[in-house]
């Protein structure tokens, strides 16, 4: 059981002034998101995330640049599942890496990366401002936020994007995009704007309702040319968006705009390759045959190291389950393009579907409309292709809600930042994280034999 440590503050009295108006979706859903409390890590376990998190992120880095160069469009398409018009842009190498959020398990028997969210990932004011804010309430000796240098991560990846845009003649501000009515996405958007303008560079917010592009010449806000853009919206949703009264495919004439070298985009469209579940069995295809790339491609992918990094903290993922079913190996479906859990179903050693957990708030009466709209989520996650990954279990964590006592299960959020650690996000929720899972900050503690020393 995962040790919580509960603040003595209740969460309105937490969440009033500039604390609430960093994180004003602290609540979400109708409940608590924030809770009052920190998970809490030992200081070796807090050291073995930070190594594993850095490594592993390195070897997505090294398939991903393989990827672009070696496999055909056809791999990208199928299995990999990405849309046509994402292929060359994806392909266009960008050597700085972006922010990225890896989820990882820790169990009883080891510590596992079981995905990796590097197209859009949130939750960033909660671990670079939040968690700091929490830590420093608790005031527990020896107790430290391991995100504290969180802004510094984000300030030299996006500058290193940034210089990196310079470079190929794209000037002006930096623009920062999401939908504006969407209130986590906008906060996230802002914070990383905030860090953009702390790095240095002018920037300026400009929602994805107020966009224009002029196909062939470039995208604008407010007539003002946007050569730089981040945008907290996925690159799988963008490629299908039409302008409804013109018919105009915006997401492909912004697509083809990177294409000519004229918007840079951050993330880079690249992360699309890894944002794909897909990446994920490459990886393990690419480790269990590698000996063969020395005849495929001339040279030998993975040395010893690496091969250790991925035997110790990946986990077996392939494109079908008869891997898992000819051995009796319970595992998980998931979604190419699953997000907050959708489009994942874990299956037992029998290879049937192990009963779902839901919490209280996810029993609750819905409306038809709520019904309906769950129904379309579903269908749209269900009926993506699949890849499969051995099950790993996930530490029981019990935190006190205004809901009374939640016993759930931790996920560990880490974001790597330029292709450095840069913080943690953990989530308490059922096996299966979704988006009512609650934020419980991280905090790490002194392990027994630093206590002892000092």
């Amino acid at each position: 059981m995962r040790r919580i440590l509960q603040l003595s503050i209740r969460h309105d009295d937490l969440f009033t002034g500039r604390i609430a108006g960093q994180i004003p979706y602290h609540r979400m859903y109708g409940k608590q998101y924030c809770l009052p409390a920190l998970t809490v890590y030992g200081r070796r376990e807090m050291d073995e995330l930070i190594y594993a998190s850095e490594a592993v992120d390195a070897i997505y880095r090294k398939v991903l640049a393989f990827v672009q160069e070696y496999m055909p469009d056809s791999y990208l398409t199928d299995p990999l599942g990405m849309h046509p018009g994402l292929l060359r842009a994806a392909r266009m190498p960008v050597p700085c890496g972006g922010i990225t959020r890896q989820d990882w398990i820790i169990g009883e028997q080891g510590m596992k990366c079981i995905e990796n969210n590097t197209d859009t990932p949130t939750g960033i004011p909660e671990a670079a401002y939040l968690e700091g804010e929490l830590a420093r309430l608790a005031a527990v000796p020896g107790l430290t936020a391991p995100s504290q240098e969180m802004n510094i991560r984000l300030q030299e990846t996006l500058s290193a994007l940034i210089g990196f845009y310079r470079q190929q003649g794209l000037d002006g501000k930096v623009f920062f995009t999401c939908y504006d009515w969407h209130l986590e996405d906008r906060m996230n958007t802002h914070y990383l704007m905030r860090m953009c303008e702390e790095a240095g560079f002018a920037a300026a917010y400009a929602p994805l309702e107020e966009l224009e592009i002029i196909p062939e010449e470039g995208l604008f806000h407010r007539e003002e040319p946007i050569r730089i853009l981040y945008r907290l919206y996925p690159l799988e949703y963008l490629i299908h968006d039409r302008e409804q009264e013109s018919g105009l495919e915006v997401g492909y004439e912004l697509i083809r705009l990177v294409e000519q070298g004229k918007l840079g985009l951050m993330n880079p469209p690249q992360h699309m390759i890894s944002q794909s579940k897909g990446f994920m069995a490459t990886v393990w295809s690419l480790y269990e045959r590698n000996e063969q790339t020395l005849q495929f491609c001339g040279f030998q992918l993975f040395d010893d190291r690496e091969q250790e990094i991925i035997r110790t903290y990946l986990l077996p993922t392939y494109f079908d389950a008869s891997p898992f079913e000819q051995t009796g190996t319970a595992y998980a479906a998931k979604g190419m393009w699953g997000r907050e859990g959708k489009g994942t179903q874990l299956m037992n050693a029998s290879g049937e579907a192990a009963a779902e957990e839901r919490s209280p708030v996810e029993k609750k009466a819905l409306t038809a409309e709520e019904v309906a709209e769950a129904a379309a989520t579903a269908a749209y996650y269900n009926e993506q292709p699949k890849i499969y990954q051995r099950f790993w279990p996930m530490q029981e964590a019990a935190a006190a809600t205004e809901e009374g006592l939640y016993k759930g299960h931790l996920l560990t959020g880490i974001f790597v930042a330029g292709g450095r650690f840069a913080g943690v996000l953990p989530r308490i929720g059922e096996k299966v994280t979704g988006d009512m899972a609650y934020y419980c900050a991280a905090a790490v503690e002194p392990d027994e034999e630093e206590e002892e020393n000092t």
